[in-house]
């Protein structure tokens, strides 16, 4: 029998709308600060209801950006969402691949030192881009990596974590898989794709959308990889930007260009929610 409580669910419900309205608060000043003339969110108090100019000011944050001297000029969010489009899907599916093959290895093969070599993977959780940063810009420069893709990327395409997930996912396949695709004359590389990864798209799902987040958000390497404006991404740009001296004159674009960062990641989790959920909660595999 349910206990009806009806009191408590109320005041349940209630933190939760206020939550989602301290959440959401911020996201809505950008929408209303994109949607009016520098003139109309001068004015105090700043106006909270939309204005008649979302779509000029979006419009030309896509396809021009802000004109402010010196920094960023004439570099388009189109091109900015476009670089991070490519290092965001990069990332993820290169740690994806990485990471199944490493897992792959660690569960079903025997060689020396195993577990030495996969807890060094896992020790490296402790050792974020932000700890190792010095070292490794020190490898991406002297091999002339810099202000490329492959300088972006590659220094994140590993994933601790993922390993870790992917490997104690394998583990819990039946050995009598392995057992039949054996009887069967199938090799490692063909029970890997036939079975195990196929077995392991809910995981591989909600791994993509973790990652693509991780990558998309990425702002502290970025920032130092990518000097010229046609490698930075969007989430770097409107830092520099709000940064600028005369970043005032144009911050109704500069909001625009925040609410155009927030579309891909939402849309990758909208489009990707009912995988990234069941990777995440499921059990029975």
């Amino acid at each position: 029998m349910i206990e009806r409580r009806p009191v408590a669910d109320a005041v349940g419900h209630l933190l939760l709308i206020v939550t989602i309205i301290i959440v959401a608060f911020p996201i809505y000043l950008a929408i209303i600060a994109a949607s009016h003339t520098i003139q109309g969110i001068s004015q105090v108090p700043m106006p909270l209801l939309p204005g008649a100019e979302f779509f000029t000011n979006v419009a030309r944050a896509l396809m021009e950006g802000p004109q402010i001297v010196g920094v960023g000029r004439g570099t388009s969010a189109l091109t900015l969402m476009s670089n991070s489009l490519i290092m965001a899907m990069a990332i993820a599916v290169g740690k994806i691949i990485i990471s199944l093959l490493s897992a792959f290895a660690i569960v079903y093969f025997r060689f020396p030192l195993k577990n030495f070599f996969f807890w060094m993977i896992f020790i490296t959780l402790m050792l974020p881009v932000e700890v190792r940063i010095i070292p490794t810009y020190k490898v991406v420069a002297d091999l002339g990596m810099l202000d490329t893709y492959t300088g972006l990327v590659l220094p994140l395409i590993a994933s601790a974590t993922a390993t870790f997930l992917f490997r104690q996912f394998f583990m819990t396949v039946p050995d009598e898989l392995v057992e039949a695709a054996r009887i069967d004359g199938a090799g490692p590389m063909r029970f890997f794709w036939d079975v195990l990864v196929p077995l392991s798209r809910t995981s591989i799902a909600a791994m993509f959308v973790i990652q693509f987040i991780y990558g998309w958000n990425q702002y502290l390497w970025p920032l130092l990889i990518a000097a010229a404006p046609e490698y930075q991404t969007i989430v770097l740009a409107i830092g520099r930007l709000m940064r600028a001296p005369d970043a005032y004159e144009e911050w109704p674009l500069i909001m625009g260009m925040a609410f155009l960062a927030l579309l891909p990641p939402v849309l990758v989790v909208v489009l990707m929610q009912r995988w990234f959920v069941k990777g995440l909660v499921e059990t029975e595999k």
